[in-house]
This record gives C-alpha cells, sequence and structure tokens, in this order.
C-alpha cells in the first residue's frame, strides 16, 4: 500500500532519528556559540551556517539531510530541546520538596529522633530532679506544720517553703536544696526537747582585725533523760554543717567575761545552763544574751 500523502498545510511528524539528529546539530550549535551568534545575526548567512554545518559531520562520517539541518537550526532559534528552570515560587519550593521527599522525611525524622534524645536528657538531668525536689519540699513543709503548735515555726516553714519553690521556679537547684535542708532540719528539730549546757570556753582571734577576738561558750544539747543528744550545726567559719556533740555558740565579751569568773571561783561553772528547746519551738530560748554565730571547731 502506497503511503499516505501528507495534509496540506500540516508540517509532519518527524522521525525519532530525525530528531535525535536535530537535537545534535543544536547541540553543536550551542559549542560553537561565537560563529553561530554571527551568522545568525545575518539572516542572508544562513545557507553558510548549513554548509559549514555539513562540513562538520561530513567530517565525522555522518550525512544528515539538509531538513534535519535546517530543522536544528530552527530549533535553536526557537529555543527548543532547552531547558528553562521554573521561576521560584510556592508551587515550584512544593514541586522540589514532593521530588525530595524521600530525603526530606529522612531528615525530618533524623531531627524529630535527636529532639526526644535532648528531651529525655533534659527531663533525666534537669526536670525530673527539679519534680522530686518540689515533691520533698511539700512533703517537709507538711510535716512541720502538722507539728507546730505556735506560729514562730510555721512562719519559718512557709517562708523556707517559698524560697524553696522561687528557686525550682527560677532553675536554682542549689538554692532550692539548701531550703529544703532547712525545712528538713525544722522538721528534725521541732519534736526535741533539751537544754544546752556550757562545758567550756573558748576565744578566736578575729581574722579580718589584729586587735579584735570573737568569744564562745562550749555547750552540749543535754536530753530531759540526762543524755547528749548529736545535733546538726552549722560552723559560721566554713559553711559547713556537721553534726556534734559539741559546739560554740557565739557571745558578747560580757557575757564570756561572767561565765569565766564564774569558773575560776571554784573551777566549776555553777550557772551553766545557756538555754532551753522546748517542743514544738524552732529555737532554743536563752537564759543569756548570745550573737547567734557557731563554730564547730576550736
Amino acid at each position: 500500500m502506497a503511503d499516505a500523502a501528507p495534509v496540506p498545510g500540516e508540517r509532519s511528524v518527524p522521525h525519532l532519528d530525525e530528531v535525535m539528529l536535530a537535537m545534535d546539530v543544536v547541540d553543536t550549535l550551542r559549542h560553537n556559540e561565537d560563529w553561530v551568534a554571527r551568522e545568525l545575526d545575518d539572516s542572508g548567512r544562513e545557507a553558510a551556517l548549513m554548509e559549514r554545518l555539513r562540513q562538520i559531520y561530513r567530517g565525522q562520517g555522518i550525512e544528515v539531510p539538509d531538513r534535519v539541518l535546517a530543522e536544528g537550526v530552527r530549533a535553536l532559534k526557537e529555543s527548543r530541546f532547552v531547558y528553562t528552570p521554573p521561576k521560584p515560587g510556592l508551587a515550584t519550593t512544593l514541586a522540589r520538596a514532593w521530588v525530595q521527599r524521600d530525603l526530606i522525611g529522612k531528615g525530618l525524622l533524623a531531627l524529630l529522633a535527636l529532639l526526644l534524645v535532648a528531651w529525655g536528657i533534659r527531663y533525666a538531668v534537669v526536670v525530673r530532679p527539679l519534680q522530686e525536689q518540689a515533691a520533698a519540699l511539700g512533703e517537709a513543709h507538711e510535716a512541720v506544720l502538722a507539728q507546730a503548735p505556735g506560729p514562730a515555726a510555721r512562719e519559718r516553714a512557709d517562708r523556707l517553703f517559698a524560697d524553696g519553690r522561687t528557686a525550682l521556679d527560677r532553675g536554682d537547684e542549689s538554692a532550692a536544696r539548701a531550703s529544703l535542708a532547712a525545712l528538713e532540719t525544722l522538721r528534725d528539730q521541732l519534736p526535741r526537747t533539751y537544754s544546752l549546757r556550757i562545758v567550756s570556753l573558748t576565744s578566736k582571734q578575729v581574722r579580718t582585725a589584729l586587735h579584735r577576738r570573737d568569744y564562745y561558750l562550749v555547750v552540749e544539747a543535754v536530753a530531759p533523760d540526762g543524755g547528749v543528744i548529736p545535733l546538726p550545726v552549722t560552723s559560721e567559719e566554713d559553711g559547713q554543717t556537721r553534726t556534734v556533740t559539741r559546739w560554740g555558740v557565739r557571745v558578747p565579751e560580757e557575757t564570756y567575761i561572767a561565765v569565766d569568773q564564774d569558773q575560776r571561783d571554784d573551777g566549776v561553772i555553777q550557772n551553766a545552763r545557756l538555754g532551753e528547746k522546748r517542743k514544738g519551738e524552732p529555737d532554743v530560748a536563752y537564759a543569756m544574751p548570745v550573737l547567734g554565730g557557731a563554730i564547730t571547731q576550736w
């Protein structure tokens, strides 16, 4: 059967090999931009350009039909076979994200895993200890209120609890621990009953003044049954809290002199009671003037 005649006015569809040759022609033209630009600037010299293309392909042993050469030149003019990147925009961004969805998905999963690990470390190192301290603060505060008959212990417990909560809110674990320790000490002290008995005297040179001394009465806590009670005492010299059976209470020089004279009379301190700690009370009620500081070593 004879091939169907082309429809007048309709451009025939080129065969694939001709399309490939046309693409190669365009590629050849692009690699010779300088002389191609000069030839295309003058429409009358297009025939010379076609001849030059023939010579290039004949030199390679390829015979290219004129219609393919003409199609290649026309394709170059029309910018066919040229990739023009799409303009930036939302649609372009979404399209690229969709093409790279596997890579993006893996990156997001890795980032999520990293965030989970970081959160777990922060929870274990920061959040959980603060939560445990908050719970311990609440328990110690309630325990103090349960056994405090008077306002003095309640007010101190409330203040220590508020200080501890404020420290937790700002993430200051050290300050929160200090408030908790003070609350626990108060809780343990409230039920105790004892008297402070003076056992000796001592004095120390003030480090910041050559002609000044600090004066202390060395005491011990005596229970109603006569036993000596070990107590936690914070030294004003180094800030360390130690559980001791004897410690020094700082007093004015006048108090120190009075006790010293009492001892010098017969070698025994007759008025040896410095103060009394009653059950439910947070502090010792002192029978002599004191300055409040303490030492655990002398």
